[in-house]
């Protein structure tokens, strides 16, 4: 039988939270992993031979096969290492289905708001600080009714929605910062307050998730870099 555990690496950047999602999984299931590590501005022969539909990380090569999209590498990561680790993906058919319809509207919610609300794309700053808040209520009502009472939306230990989720968490205390706002407050979403604390703390998540510093340092490098006039 092949060694599952053999040739996986993992192509992306520190700074994607995107890129965190897979990271997250392979610690969950114990896998060793190649990292390597891209720019920003400029792509790799790797990235581009690897990923030729839309040229972005991040990417898992899995002796030799490139897998696309940071979700759908979860559940691959999932589905190929079924004997480490707890199971990531909801056995129960309408706790997955939930699991993918509020990963489904966090990843079109939350980044053109965070965008927004950071600066890097124009906007209504007060309408998008609503809409954000709005949809952290909404959360903290799923999260209640997805967790059964625990700690994560997975239950016990991170599931498939903690690792959608914690991608976007992860830039909410960068904003806020950036922004002068607050967003993430225990006063309107107790449960989701606690669960970041828990969520970014958990051994498979706390050293690869950049801190908030390196995170204002990379918005603020981008905006230098979009602002420069053109050579």
């Amino acid at each position: 039988m092949a060694d599952l555990g053999k040739e996986v690496k993992l192509v992306g950047s520190t700074n994607s939270l995107f890129t965190c999602r897979p990271r997250v999984a392979l610690n969950l299931k114990g896998v060793d992993y190649d990292f390597l590590q891209e720019k920003w501005w400029q792509k790799s022969d790797l990235l581009l031979e690897s990923n030729p539909v839309y040229k972005k990380m991040p990417i898992l090569i899995h002796n030799n096969k490139p897998v696309w999209e940071s979700m759908i590498i979860v559940e691959y990561i999932d589905e190929t290492w079924t004997s480490k680790g707890p199971s990531i993906i909801p056995l129960d058919p309408y706790d997955r289905a939930m699991a993918r319809f509020w990963t489904a509207y966090s990843d079109d919610k939350f980044p053109s708001l965070l965008r927004v609300l950071m600066g890097p794309i124009p906007g209504d700053i007060p309408e998008a600080r609503e809409q954000f808040v709005a949809s952290l209520q909404l959360l903290e009502a799923a999260l209640k009714k997805c967790s059964k009472g625990k700690i994560f939306f997975g239950g016990d230990d991170i599931g498939y929605l903690d690792i959608a989720l914690g991608s976007h968490f992860g830039w909410i205390e960068a904003t806020e910062r950036l922004a002068g706002i607050r967003l993430l407050e225990k006063e309107t979403v107790p449960r989701l307050v606690e669960w970041s604390e828990h969520y970014f703390a958990h051994p498979a998540v706390k050293d690869i998730m950049p801190t908030t510093d390196e995170l204002v340092a990379f918005v603020t490098e981008v905006k230098s870099t979009l602002s420069a006039p053109a050579k």
